[in-house]
């Protein structure tokens, strides 16, 4: 009898919590919804966070606010929101760097893979390849062997470590086969000052950051990582095209909830983040910016977990061959 009692008690709470779950899914959201951004405001990432998350806030029926909290490569944004109640009112949108992190940082106070439940992906923002606007080389072939014969005085800048522009620098060395100096700021806005100013030779970053600068003429641009010529720099070839074989990279961005976050919760998200993705607005400025809202398909928990399981895999290999930690 006492075992039936506690079964019976058992089963009575498994019941009550899921009837709990499924009435949050139901009446969720009731209240204003944090989307953190472990960058710093006015970057690439901040600004596709931003488009985003109005185009959710609308079709939610809740304001989502931006927060941004940078510092150490994204890892601090992405804890804070690691150890946040798992209630769906604190969400993450990170990049790659969330793959990079799981090796770039030996020592991190989250499990990358275990800490969150999976959103959904929302774009893959391709890189350029750019310089200051005065530097010699013409093409992409010359700036490769103006890099090597030059390799310790030639200056290629970033904004930190686990920052997008720091990766596609890492990989872009590996290509190469080629050590240069490197040069972190605190963030891409400071980067990109100093190339505009030739304190920097080269950059290679993101088109929602470069693309403006390149059309206006202030920088020179040698090549985008994309498979194809992108249609808001036609005359910029692909790095394929100008020589370097292999080379396509991709900023890619999704967004995440704290381990326990209901799946109801998850998945309204999930959907609301489908219809953002379909927003005019949303595909008008991804377009301007050079690159496009990620399909229904790649909007999913599933898929955003597949990607970020192959890229921690893809760039564990490059982080250790350069040897570059940010602890």
């Amino acid at each position: 009898m006492k075992t039936l009692k506690a079964l019976f008690g058992v089963s009575a709470a498994l019941a009550v919590s899921l009837l709990a779950t499924s009435a949050l899914g139901q009446t969720y959201p009731e209240r204003t919804i944090t989307m953190v951004v472990p960058f710093s405001a006015g970057g690439p990432t901040d600004t596709v966070t931003r488009l985003v998350a109005e185009a959710m806030s609308k079709d939610l029926g809740q304001q989502i606010v931006v927060e941004n909290v940078g510092g150490a490569g994204g890892t601090l944004g992405a804890g804070r929101v690691a150890s946040a109640d798992p209630d769906g009112y604190t969400l993450l949108l990170h990049h790659i760097g969330m793959a990079t992190s799981a090796t770039l940082y030996r020592k991190l106070a989250y499990d990358t893979l275990n800490a969150f439940e999976y959103v959904g992906l929302v774009t893959d923002v391709p890189m350029t390849i750019v310089a200051r606007k005065d530097l010699e080389p013409t093409d992409l072939k010359g700036l490769i062997d103006y890099m090597k014969a030059n390799k310790d005085t030639v200056t290629v800048a970033n904004a930190g470590i686990g920052a997008a522009s720091h990766l596609c620098g890492m990989l872009l060395m590996s290509a190469m086969e080629t050590q240069f100096v490197t040069v972190p700021y605190k963030g891409t806005g400071p980067a990109m000052t100093d190339l505009l100013g030739g304190q920097v030779d080269v950059m290679c970053d993101q088109t929602t950051n470069t693309t403006k600068q390149i059309q206006g003429g202030t920088i020179k641009a040698y090549a985008v990582t994309s498979p194809a010529r992108l249609d808001n720099l036609p005359d910029v070839p692909t790095a394929e095209e100008a020589g370097l074989s292999g080379f396509q990279v991709g900023i890619w961005h999704g967004i995440y909830a704290p381990k326990g976050t209901p799946a109801d919760v998850t998945e309204r998200l999930s959907k609301s983040l489908q219809v953002a993705l379909k927003d005019p607005n949303v595909v008008a400025r991804f377009a301007e910016l050079g690159t496009a809202p990620s399909a229904e398909e790649e909007a999913t928990p599933a898929a955003l977990k597949a990607k970020l399981e192959g890229e921690i895999t893809r760039w564990k290999p490059v982080i250790e061959a350069a040897g570059q930690y940010a602890d």
